[in-house]
């Protein structure tokens, strides 16, 4: 029976993990994480650095090109309770959308001192409703700063960069001693569109000696943006997968990106994508015809890919659309037998845990 004709379920994508396997900090040197070659069966356990001798002159690797804001934010509301923002997107105008940590919400209209507002030198926000409509979960506010400037610019002066929740750091404190190191390695080498409140992951692995390494083999490089919002770490919580509601993102495909996958498919080259968030864009737009926009897509096994042929990812969190995904990139059964595998070689998961290689499978199993 093939995965495209099983009903899946939530429990389907569960597993036990160890704690002690969930990492929290990443590797001294980016590339000197471990790779596990899922290509075939058995697996074979690697170095990240060996990734270029794995691929082939004429591939394409393509990168999420996004940048992590330091999107959480400190203040206080005028009666002076505590306040927590972390901001999922900037829109126009000065306007934001964020999720709120406070005791008791605010009414739209109210003013939010952040950082100690305009007259301790920090800036404000104002209320403006919920989003994206009068129901929604997230909210949404205006900013401004002492001197016109824009969130991004405010964000960079005065947030601190957010962390998975499983990445056990004092996110909740004004002042953590790890900021530094997170500032540096919870952010890709090539990050340059700033609008992402997470790290596309597998793309940490990269530094500037495989990428050295890949050029010299002839692998070309793109990339795509998808702004990766705080919706990836949210678990599934319906058992029927149809009943789920997945959240959005906004992403993009330059035309030079379009351009060199067409000139990959001519000279019979591979489509590599360097992590899920890669492959939400690049299927976003052989589905849906779109090249920019929002994206809500919801990949589990019966999907039919139509642009990726290999994959870099991370390792899942259970019961998360990311193990969906994968597994309806290399079938069900050999990714299950691919977590098993690396929870008995003691891999390290979730952001800063190793990496594995996928090939997309031809006849997935169920």
């Amino acid at each position: 029976m093939s995965s495209s004709s099983r009903e899946f379920t939530l429990s389907d994508f569960d597993f036990d993990l160890p704690e002690a396997l969930i990492a929290q900090h990443p590797t001294a040197i980016r590339s000197a994480s471990r790779l596990l070659d899922g290509r075939n069966t058995p697996p074979t356990d690697r170095i990240f650095r060996e990734l270029p001798d794995l691929l082939q002159a004429g591939d394409l690797l393509i990168f999420n090109d996004t940048k992590v804001i330091k999107a959480r934010v400190f203040g206080e509301k005028a009666s002076g309770g505590k306040i927590e923002l972390l901001v999922e997107r900037v829109l126009q105008n000065n306007e934001v959308v964020a999720h709120m940590r406070v005791s008791k919400k605010p009414l739209p209209g109210a003013k939010i001192h952040l950082c100690g507002g305009l007259r301790n030198g920090g800036f404000e926000a104002q209320l403006l409703g919920r989003w994206p409509d009068e129901n929604g979960q997230l909210f949404h506010l205006s900013f401004k700063g002492l001197n016109g400037e824009t969130p991004y610019e405010l964000l960079e002066q005065f947030g601190h960069l957010p962390l998975p929740p499983y990445i056990e750091r004092q996110q909740n404190a004004e002042h953590d001693p790890d900021e530094k190191e997170d500032s540096e390695r919870y952010q890709t080498v090539f990050a340059s569109h700033p609008g992402a409140v997470a790290a596309p992951t597998a793309a940490l692995h990269f530094d500037e000696t495989v990428l050295v390494s890949l050029h010299a083999k002839g692998v070309e490089r793109a990339s795509v943006t998808l702004h990766v919002g705080a919706g990836t770490f949210q678990p599934v919580k319906t058992e029927n997968l149809a009943e789920h509601t997945m959240h959005s993102e906004w992403y993009d495909v330059p035309l030079a990106t379009l351009a060199a996958m067409e000139r990959c498919r001519q000279r019979g080259g591979r489509i590599v994508a360097v992590g899920t968030t890669t492959v939400r864009t690049l299927e976003s737009w052989a589905k849906f015809g779109n090249t920019t926009g929002d994206t809500k897509i919801f990949i589990t096994p019966g999907f039919q890919y139509q642009v990726v042929d290999l994959l870099i990812t991370n390792f899942h969190l259970p019961k998360s659309t990311l193990m969906m995904l994968v597994s309806a990139f290399a079938g069900y059964e050999h990714i299950m037998d691919l977590y098993r595998h690396a929870i008995a070689q003691h891999y390290r998961f979730f952001s800063y845990g190793d990496s594995m290689l996928l090939e997309r499978s031809k006849t997935p199993d169920c």
